[in-house]
């Protein structure tokens, strides 16, 4: 099963940042279980991706839909997008990399959902509501990092919108299989090497499940 790992981080370069130290983890296990593969990165801070503005998607989405004729800068757009579909849909296993930002995802992740949720491509309409079209074996898994702790089902714990919506996205409205999440959560309050140790227990566990081919 080939994996894309989307980094959603808007420093992917820092390498203490606790969600690049996550995807180090998933690295180093990924490894010791496919020695011979290697995932596609996909780092959304270094790529251009298209947003819903009106000189942008909305604009391109309307044209096509009334049949203009794109510019030259709206064909190259559109094609950004529809490559970055192309990708996603090629993976059957996506890791998706990301810090808490306001108990919600990143903003260039929200722009990546914009060109991958689509209909008649990952879901449709029905007269019965939306269906998911990912249901070949899709699986998710997020590595969230969070300064605050959100599983102590205190009054944060319904605050944190990120995973909430993720899994929505995906499994339910495109049909994954599965979704999973590891987090290093605690930051800014505990030790790192506690933080990083529970995470990569977790992700041994995780990761059984993630890649079991039943």
């Amino acid at each position: 099963m080939q994996t894309l790992i989307i980094n959603a981080h808007p420093d992917f370069t820092h390498r203490e940042s606790y969600s690049n130290k996550l995807q180090t983890l998933f690295l180093k296990q990924f490894k010791e279980r496919f020695p011979h593969e290697e995932p596609t990165i996909l780092h959304l801070y270094g790529t251009e991706i298209p947003r819903i503005e009106k000189e942008q998607l909305l604009g391109i989405w309307d044209k096509q839909a009334s049949e203009q004729a794109l510019t030259a800068d709206e064909e190259k757009i559109a094609a950004a997008s529809s490559a970055l579909l192309a990708q996603f849909k090629a993976h059957h296993r996506i890791v998706i990399v990301s810090p808490v930002h306001n108990f919600n995802v990143t903003s260039r992740m929200k722009d990546y959902i914009d060109n991958i949720f689509i209909a008649r491509e990952t879901f449709k309409y029905t007269e019965n509501g939306s269906v998911g079209l990912m249901t070949d074996d899709y699986r998710v898994l997020l590595l969230q990092a969070s300064g605050s702790i959100f599983t102590n089902n205190d009054r944060y714990t319904p605050l944190e919108f990120s995973h909430h919506y993720l899994k929505e996205i995906f499994q339910n409205l495109m049909g994954f299989h599965q979704f999973h999440i590891v987090r290093a959560q605690g930051t800014a309050i505990l030790e790192q090497d506690a933080i990083l140790q529970s995470a990569s227990d977790d992700m041994t566990k995780t990761l059984e499940e993630f890649y079991d081919p039943n």
